[in-house]
């Protein structure tokens, strides 16, 4: 098998019309990666060497977004929609290339199973021509019967062209093909459109391939594994069995999920052992959790790195480029963004830190702002090792809150700090004794007024 070259043509050139959306239908997400990248994926880990993405809908959105998951896929466009066998011959360059294996994919099936397309190989390698991935749906209604006799898979037959004895036949066409090579194009070239809609239909070669002695086979993958998208509500469900799959596989990995249907993971997250996380967590693309951290309650987490023994929330957010080194602490009600958290220092509660630096075992009070932007520029704040930043201050940045730096609360920071300097930034209080009285009297009175005012109006 490591030595056969492979090819996976996936077909992603159907408007989705019952998506209801101006984007096309494989660029919708799961687990935020458009569901023909997961496919991708899932070829790849199949070993596919080369990728023929075959578009139509949208196609400029597509090449741009395939640039992205799949920089070294071609785009062959199907300009008019004349059947499946019409959509894989549009890759017929790369099919010519002979390779030695073609899979036949579809971008809407974002579940598809890598070791699934790996058995389809290697029954490739043990002789077949053609491999049909079939399943068995809870309900087959519907969809194609797989038809086998003595092993061999004889047709694929549409349910109203099935027999009565056909119709209880729970084996069920997936869509999904692994083609020998060295037949693929002569196959698919003798797909004709003599039906009622007119259309080259690739289910057709199973029977052109058992007609030319040619063997035929199916193999099975998951019902889940070949769950297509065609609506919103299909997408929720995929999503739901990405989700489950992962949670499943982050507590075997020694992670504790106290409650798992209630942590939601990005197509990216990296979590290491011994980590707890709490209820209600959401995990954007790009985090990378190292082992013992804790994530507590309803925190919101993307595009951040949290190194061991981090403690985070509850209703924390920590955004792109937050970097929590050894120890860290962010609490509750805090934001990061693009700022570094070093060893063991804590910003518990009520804090915004965007654009800075925040020193090893420093302290950031409750209420502190790192103001970071003027309405036209993003600026640094430093704070070093050991500070100390008063509750209820506001740090104007670029400023340098030097090692040791003790900041009074409620001080508004304009220039920098020196090492284990105190520094204030508030106005003097100034105390009057009995004024509090008279305001209040005077805005009663004011109050009083303006309601009879208004009721003599009526």
């Amino acid at each position: 098998m490591s030595q056969r070259s492979c090819l996976s043509v996936i077909l992603a050139a159907g408007e989705g019309t019952r998506m209801k959306s101006a984007q096309p239908k494989v660029l919708h997400q799961i687990a935020g990666l458009p569901m023909v990248a997961h496919v991708v994926k899932a070829a790849e880990a199949a070993g596919a060497s080369g990728l023929a993405l075959v578009i139509g809908h949208g196609a400029d959105e597509m090449r741009k977004a395939a640039a992205k998951f799949a920089p070294k896929a071609e785009t062959f466009e199907q300009e008019k929609r004349l059947g499946t066998a019409h959509a894989v011959i549009a890759a017929r360059a790369a099919i010519s290339r002979g390779y030695d294996d073609v899979l036949v994919m579809f971008g809407d099936t974002p579940l598809i199973d890598a070791d699934a397309l790996t058995v389809a190989r290697r029954r490739l390698a043990e002789g077949a021509a053609v491999v049909v991935i079939g399943f068995r749906p809870p309900n087959p209604a519907g969809y194609g019967r797989l038809i086998e006799r003595g092993g061999k898979l004889t047709a694929i037959r549409e349910e109203k062209d099935c027999s009565e004895e056909e119709k209880k036949i729970g084996f069920c066409n997936a869509g999904m093909m692994a083609v020998a090579g060295a037949h693929a194009l002569k196959l698919l070239d003798a797909v004709g459109n003599e039906n009622a809609k007119g259309e080259y239909y690739l289910t057709d070669i199973v029977e052109i391939a058992s007609a030319q002695n040619l063997d035929v086979v199916a193999t099975e993958a998951s019902f889940e594994s070949a769950l297509g998208i065609n609506n919103r509500a299909e997408l929720a469900q995929a999503e739901a069995i990405w989700q489950q799959r992962r949670r499943h596989d982050a507590m075997l990995s020694g992670v504790t999920l106290i409650a798992p249907e209630t942590v939601f993971f990005s197509h990216d997250t990296e979590i290491g052992a011994d980590t707890i996380v709490e209820p209600n967590v959401w995990f954007g693309p790009g985090v990378r959790i190292a082992s013992g951290a804790k994530i507590h309650a309803f925190s919101h987490v993307e595009g951040a790195t949290i190194a061991s023994n981090c403690d985070v929330g509850p209703f924390a957010r920590l955004r792109p480029g937050a970097d929590l080194r050894n120890k860290a602490k962010v609490g509750n009600f805090c934001e990061v963004k693009q700022a570094v958290i070093e060893d063991g220092a804590k910003v518990n509660h009520l804090t915004y830190i965007g654009d800075a630096r925040v020193g090893a075992g420093a302290n950031i009070g409750a209420g502190t702002i790192t103001c970071n932007y003027d309405g036209y520029s993003k600026f640094f704040t430093d704070i070093g090792e050991g500070a100390f930043i008063g509750s209820n201050s506001s740090l104007v940045a670029p400023v340098t809150i030097g090692n040791g730096g003790y900041i009074a609360s409620g001080s508004v920071i304009t220039e920098s700090v020196p090492d284990d300097a105190l520094a204030f930034g508030r106005a003097r209080q100034k105390t009057i004794p009995g004024k509090g009285k008279e305001l209040r009297e005077r805005f009663a009175s004011a109050a009083a007024a303006k309601k009879k005012a208004a009721g003599a109006d009526h």
